[in-house]
Parts: structure tokens; sequence; C-alpha cells
């Protein structure tokens, strides 16, 4: 029987090392890590690389069981499919899950839910969150690297007949910012 982790961030600017770690304290041989992937998708790469590399009689160990899965129904897709297969679950987290008895199955179903539950208010949350700052006027993302005295800049440059590569070389800024910026609805 060997111990396989699999632990998953869902953006790249996070860091899954902390996860990696209690899990090879925990005894996992290997660890499969995705890198900004959502729990919600079944075909992460790693995710498929640690399935194809599980066998029966092994264990898969996650830190939680939102790692693994999104909602309720993708979570008990994967414990019934790994069930069949001969492979145990355990969370670090939820140590109360053993699915390789009745009530350890039960309480997976159970707890599964509450993932579900939280998953949902963290979307709901964040929904709410980007809703408040736009109606205070502001909007995500990144800032422009086309603010209105540079659009006027490359219009000026436009204007003389300089190609976008000769103006994206003046400004600073990468071809496609200035295509983008000249090319916006409005211009």
């Amino acid at each position: 029987m060997t111990i396989i982790g699999y632990a998953r961030v869902s953006t790249r600017e996070q860091n899954p090392e902390s996860q990696e770690a209690e899990l090879r304290a925990a005894g996992a041989a290997q660890v499969f890590t995705d890198h900004g992937e959502s729990s919600r998708i079944a075909d992460r790469p790693q995710w498929i690389a640690c399935q194809d590399y599980l066998r029966e009689g092994d264990t898969l160990m996650v830190r939680a069981l939102d790692r693994l899965a999104g909602g309720e129904v993708m979570a008990l897709q994967i414990v019934h499919e790994l069930g069949e297969r001969g492979i145990q679950l355990k969370s670090l987290t939820e140590p109360e899950i053993d699915t390789t008895t009745p009530m350890g199955r039960a309480l997976f179903g159970v707890v599964a839910v509450f993932v579900q539950l939280r998953v949902d208010t963290i979307r709901e949350n964040t929904r709410r969150g980007l809703a408040h700052a736009r109606a205070q006027g502001r909007i995500g993302g990144r800032p422009t690297v086309m603010p209105a005295e540079r659009l006027r800049a490359a219009e000026a440059l436009r204007s003389q007949g300089h190609t976008l590569s000769e103006i994206a070389q003046a400004l600073g800024v990468s071809r496609s910012s200035v295509w983008r910026a000249l090319n916006s609805p409005g211009k």
C-alpha cells in the first residue's frame, strides 16, 4: 500500500508548498500538484497523472476535500470511482473520513455537501465584493499600460505615419497593447 498525495491551488499566484509539505509529512510517497486549476474541472493535468499513477490498495491523500472536487456530485463520483478501483481516500483536515467503511462513506457524503456550501459561499462573496466595487466605480483587473496620456501620444505617432511596432518601442509597451488601445471600441 502506497500513500499518494494530491495538492491543488486555484491560481498561479498561490503557493502549494504548504499542502505538499503536509502531505509528505503525513506519509505521501509522491505528491501530484495542479497550479491554477479550478476544482470544478475534472481534466486537470496533474489530477489525471495522479489517477493514472494510483493502483489498487493505494491511498489517495488530500489536505482537504475541496482540493479534490469543487462540488458534492463531483466528489461523490471521484470517491465512487476510487472505491471501484480499490483505492482509499483520506483527508488531512477531515480525518473522520475513511472510505473503506460504510460509516466513512456516509460521513464523506455529509462533508461533500459542506464542501459545496463552502465553495458556493466563496463564489457568492466574490460576486458580492465585485458588485460593491463596481458600484463605487472600481473595476477589477490589471491597470492599463495605455492610460489617456500614452494613448494620446500613440494617436499622435500614428497620425505621423509610424507603424505599430515603432509606436510600441517609443512608448515602451508591447505592440499588441498599442493595437488594442488604438482599435478599442469608440476609437
